[in-house]
């Protein structure tokens, strides 16, 4: 079975790369376990300050692989199961002590986006192409952004974004302050690396201190954003419409 998440560590850098390039690293079950694993060995690896989280090929993920779906939410078990360990990344990411970078171009979908989101710093290619999907066929966000963009961006926009699924350059990115920097995508993953060294120029305590502190004050209420995101998604995968409409889409 091929690997759908490869991670490499560069000195203080884990290179984490979603692997499914001929299906635009959608995400299955495989891909999101297998990055849950890289998370997790990355936070464990005392030598390792920065996270890069990248896709290989033509996208950073064009969200939840919907050949897939029917197995992965075939009943409520499966559901539950199936978001959790969606959310699960999300805690991984914005739990953890190190500083996540998001290197994303092409395609940035759904619950890659949500991670995105969750993500510390998130540079955009310039091809960069990013939607919320979800609600146009009756499911629901993840990644507590029900919570985050409504504080970073105010409710109307938050929910302008969540609820017409609009589809977005990476311009727009910048402008809302969900992309960090813009950059050529020639130049991403060098720019990323750039970032990754200022930041392990700096003392690790304090840098792992200052994003906890931050994320704690800012996100106080994410835990049960992501809590009723959870039931809200289960209910929508057992509903045939949204599978109907999600298969067509």
């Amino acid at each position: 079975m091929t690997t759908a998440v490869i991670s490499e560590n560069h000195g203080a850098v884990a290179w984490i790369r979603l692997n499914r390039p001929k299906r635009l690293n959608a995400m299955n079950r495989q891909l999101v376990d297998e990055l849950a694993d890289a998370l997790a060995a990355a936070e464990a690896d005392d030598a390792v300050r920065v996270i890069i989280l990248h896709g290989a090929g033509r996208a950073f993920c064009s969200g939840d692989d919907l050949k897939d779906l029917d197995a992965q939410t075939y009943s409520e078990e499966a559901a539950q199961s199936w978001v959790k360990a969606i959310q699960n990344i999300s805690l991984l990411i914005m739990q953890s002590q190190k500083i996540v970078i998001a290197a994303v171009h092409g395609w940035c979908v759904g619950g890659a986006l949500e991670w995105a989101i969750n993500c510390d710093f998130r540079l955009f290619a310039d091809n960069t192409r990013w939607f919320f999907p979800e609600v146009t066929y009756g499911l629901f966000v993840t990644g507590g952004v029900t919570a985050l963009l409504t504080k970073q961006l105010g409710p109307q926009s938050a929910k302008e974004l969540m609820i017409l699924g609009e589809r977005h350059d990476a311009r727009k990115a910048l402008e809302l302050g969900i992309a960090w920097k813009l950059v050529p995508e020639a130049e991403l993953l060098g720019a990323a690396e750039m970032l990754a060294m200022e930041i392990t120029a700096r003392p690790a305590r304090a840098v792992s201190d200052i994003k906890r502190a931050i994320n704690e004050g800012f996100h106080s209420s994410l835990e049960d954003a992501m809590a009723f995101e959870t039931s809200a998604t289960v209910r929508g995968f057992l509903t045939p419409e949204s599978q109907a409409r999600a298969k067509e889409f």
